[in-house]
């Protein structure tokens, strides 16, 4: 007869572990239950004859060999975050405990790598650590604005509620991705045949060219030596400024992904024409959104604001708004303290929150503000993406522009030599 480790919850909210003996893992739950214990897990150990089973919670994952190798995605994808935030929303509204509800979602899972995951977050659940500090642990799968999001949920009592949200923010994210990739394609296309045309250009054309134009007596002009310049170094170095290319975008992306080059990108994302005012409308109205259901859930206005400030999603905003606390705290007004971070709050929005603080209905105005910034959001960004189609078509044109014209100025002076 097969044992079977066990991990269960007793009646006083303890653990219980042990090994039980049983003809099958269902029948092990039924004893576990019999002796007033619930169970979390249940996995085939080892047998009385002393030979190793597999054991029915810790299977092989779908498309893994022998050698080890296995086709599975690395991490969870972000359509599978967005299913289980959707279900998980869904159960909790209709008054399923948070516990049973990770383990239907464990069931359901659509990868084997996703139902391991949510299973680690039922575990650290069970265990008596908050959702919100569960997906923590994990932050390649759930990024902080989503345990931000989470954790304000769990403050307020309003999980459900929140994880709609999240949800919705998703799709809507995965939506205005997948416009800008749509938008994008043709032009693509377009800079892809543009740089095999002038690689041919530089390595092939441009080489024969130089004959002609060292009969032409006295110096070139500079765009011509430029893209004379350009053509021997490919043809020359080719694999080697491929290579330099590779090498400088892998440590780039190194630098990037740190806490210095992170608050260097955003800086500078801040500080860009078009997408910088976006950035910052975006991060303002789901700052706005949370603090206004937290403050409409009763939590306390300091909490609230440490809360809303992580959902930001931008680290020199969240510092501009961390001072802003800082004086909330010393007893100052909320629309005083958030008047000092200019790029996040303009002076309009300031001024609403200061006249709906004075009148108390400071929470229906936050959300209202996010709710008219949304959709102002969502019009500057279909004009945004309907203008990156013919720009970048204007860039390649004069590209490609810059490479002729290099080429026929020489052509000219030859022209008025040989007169």
């Amino acid at each position: 007869m097969p044992t079977f480790q066990y991990r269960a919850l007793q009646s006083d909210g303890r653990i219980s572990e042990g090994n039980l003996d049983a003809g099958s893992r269902p029948e092990a739950m039924r004893l576990l239950e019999q002796r007033g214990l619930r169970p979390v897990k249940v996995a085939e150990g080892v047998s009385k004859g002393g030979k190793k089973r597999a054991s029915s919670g810790a299977t092989a994952p779908q498309g893994s060999e022998k050698g080890g190798f296995s086709l599975r995605p690395a991490k969870v994808t972000s359509a599978e975050l967005e299913n289980f935030t959707r279900l998980l929303s869904s159960l909790l509204a209709a008054g399923v405990p948070l516990s049973r509800a990770l383990v239907i979602l464990c069931k359901e899972a659509s990868t084997p790598i996703a139902g391991e995951k949510w299973k680690e977050i039922h575990g650290l659940v069970v265990d008596g650590m908050s959702l919100a500090n569960a997906m923590a642990r994990s932050p390649d799968t759930f990024p902080k604005v989503y345990t931000a999001m989470v954790e304000a949920g769990e403050a307020g009592g309003f999980l459900d509620v929140v994880l709609a949200q999240i949800a919705d923010f998703q799709t809507r994210e995965k939506d205005l991705r997948s416009k800008v990739l749509t938008a994008m394609i043709y032009p693509c296309i377009l800079l892809l045949l543009a740089l095999v045309v002038l690689t041919v250009l530089l390595v092939f054309f441009i080489p024969k060219f130089q004959k002609v134009f060292s009969s032409v007596h006295g110096s070139l002009p500079l765009i011509t030596e430029i893209i004379i310049g350009a053509s021997n170094l490919l043809r020359n170095y080719g694999l080697l400024v491929l290579g330099a290319i590779a090498l400088g975008g892998f440590l780039l992306r190194t630098w990037f992904l740190s806490a210095d080059g992170r608050r260097v990108w955003e800086g500078f994302t801040l500080r860009a024409p078009v997408v910088g005012p976006l950035s910052a409308r975006f991060a303002m109205a789901r700052f706005c959104r949370m603090l206004g259901t937290l403050i409409g859930a009763d939590v306390p206005l300091v909490q609230a604001l440490n809360v809303s400030r992580r959902s930001i999603g931008n680290q020199i905003l969240v510092d501009a708004v961390s001072k802003s606390i800082e004086q909330v705290q010393q007893g100052g007004r909320l629309g005083q303290s958030l008047a000092e971070c200019r790029t996040l709050f303009s002076g309009s929005v300031m001024e609403m929150i200061s006249v709906a603080e004075e009148s108390g209905r400071l929470d229906t105005e936050l959300v209202r503000i996010a709710n008219v910034t949304e959709s102002e959001l969502d019009r500057n960004l279909k004009t945004a993406v309907a203008l990156a189609e013919p720009l970048m078509l204007f860039l390649i044109a004069g590209f490609i522009g810059f490479i002729f014209i290099g080429m026929l100025l020489p052509i000219f002076s030859l022209q008025d030599h040989i007169k």
